[in-house]
């Protein structure tokens, strides 16, 4: 019988290489209909909306509630104000409790408690065995409605940030993608402001306070839960934690005051280096914008994958970069940034500019193939399934939707409209929504080793990233 078992497993194997000689005409099923477990949505008289998402298969509870406010709205002169918040909001405790407290009521528990600061809302979250809820679950009520923000708290966050500050240009790839972000965006505007010492410095403990009296209120609030719970009783308990709070005021969209830099030619200079870093950035679109589809499609035949044009010419083909990719960005509620980017030798940054803005123009001009087209919607379609395989992704991609106003299917719609998206719009994509001639091209990197000078491409506009000193304080690049 064990003899017979791998006789058995080899003549299979040989049949399925015999019947599959030509792996093209292997017959591919069709991709069965999406279907996922809708959270149940409850809005409580106060304006604070809850998502309910049972899953039973291990006995854990998580919830996170995400409340509207972020960086984007934080005064210029006080950048890293939400990030310090969302940190000094957890580790500084309640009033009844200090954060180190909270660290060894929870780590007996095998219970976290969390907070973070983000570009257009902060989070508090709790993660707890099913049979700690009852005690995990006030912490985090608790936390959320009397947080204490300890000024040695304060003090030790604003020095983990300042330390971040002064690393921040040891490597090429941060600098680039950073300073990348200022020129599409603008380097006052809230999508890519960077914390400088004296932004950190002017930061007070009143002013993370007063953050959390003008934000934390129901109707800003959006809380999800999932895990092994009953919903009924579920949403008992969360009535009775939440629903005699009253509203506040409604938190207020900051001014993106987006004004990206002009198409040019910029240069960070580093003689440290043998490699450059190139990045080609301008504005991009949406997520709400009819085109979206049509520009996933595009962004996969550009640059999505091992597949893609500019990994299948530039790298594999030209042998000029490891990594090289692009695509045109799509946000929630602001535009995204079209970025193209890669890494290459010294001695080969003109020759991987070149190469990049041939396949731009290379894109603009036949966008697609037919079986590019279909390959690029088989990548996304088959790849779509794993990124909502778990209810708890699902729950995370519909609290999404409710918070920035979208369609509460919007989640539903993808597969039907990556499947109708054609050749034609694939091409209008790629003519609105690419355009070389607006193109900032940012290289960092030795100009020493660079085989041609970037003045080829145009006039060249130096970068100096040095940090600006703190106050009082000397302090180098």
């Amino acid at each position: 019988m064990k003899r017979a078992l791998p006789l058995f497993l080899g003549s299979l194997f040989a049949a399925s290489c015999a019947l599959a000689a030509d792996w093209r005409k292997i017959p591919i099923p069709p991709l069965s209909e999406f279907r996922v477990q809708q959270p149940k949505r409850i809005d409580l008289g106060n304006g604070m909306v809850v998502f309910l998402q049972e899953d039973h298969e291990l006995p854990i509870v998580r919830g996170t509630a995400r409340i509207r406010g972020g960086s984007r709205e934080e005064p210029a002169q006080k950048v890293s104000l939400v990030s310090l918040y969302g940190q000094a909001w957890r580790t500084g405790g309640t009033r009844s409790k200090t954060g180190d407290a909270l660290d060894d009521f929870l780590e007996a528990r095998a219970a976290k408690v969390e907070t973070s600061g983000g570009l257009d809302s902060t989070t508090i979250s709790w993660n707890c065995l099913k049979e700690s809820l009852d005690e995990v679950f006030p912490v985090f009520v608790d936390l959320l409605a009397e947080p204490e923000f300890r000024q040695e708290k304060i003090d030790l966050g604003k020095g983990q940030i300042e330390t971040s500050i002064s690393r921040r240009n040891e490597n090429s790839g941060p600098i680039a993608s950073r300073e990348a972000g200022k020129l599409g965006y603008g380097a006052s505007c809230p999508y890519a402001r960077v914390p400088e010492y004296a932004t950190v410095a002017a930061i007070t403990r009143e002013d993370l306070l007063a953050w959390h009296r003008e934000h934390v209120h129901p109707n800003n609030i959006l809380l999800s839960v999932a895990g092994d719970f009953d919903s009924a009783s579920m949403e008992r308990r969360l009535r009775d934690a939440f629903e005699s709070w009253p509203k506040g005021r409604a938190a207020a969209r900051g001014d993106d005051a987006i004004s990206g830099a002009a198409p040019g030619i910029f240069f960070i200079a580093r003689d440290d280096v043998d490699q450059s870093e190139i990045r080609m950035v301008h504005l991009g679109s949406r997520k709400d914008n009819p085109d979206y589809y049509a520009l996933e499609v595009a962004n996969e035949i550009l640059g999505g994958g091992f597949s893609s044009r500019l990994f299948s010419n530039i790298r594999s083909r030209k042998g000029l970069a490891y990594a090289v990719w692009g695509q045109v960005g799509t946000a929630f509620d602001h535009p995204g940034l079209l970025s193209i980017g890669m890494g290459t030798k010294s001695g080969t940054t003109a020759a991987a500019i070149e190469a990049l803005l041939l396949e731009i123009g290379a894109f603009q001009k036949n966008p697609s193939t037919p079986e590019e087209l279909a390959r690029a919607k088989d990548n996304l379609l088959n790849s779509f399934i794993f990124r909502f395989d778990s209810k708890e992704k699902v729950l995370a991609e519909k609290m999404s939707y409710a918070f920035y106003g979208y369609p509460a299917d919007f989640l539903e719609r993808y597969r039907a409209g990556i499947e109708r998206v054609t050749a034609d719009d694939v091409a209008r994509a790629a003519r609105e929504y690419i355009h070389r001639d607006r193109l900032a091209i940012l290289v960092v990197g030795k100009a020493a080793d660079f085989e041609k000078p970037l003045s080829t491409f145009g006039k060249v506009q130096e970068i100096d990233i040095a940090i600006p000193e703190a106050p009082g304080e000397k302090v180098g690049k």
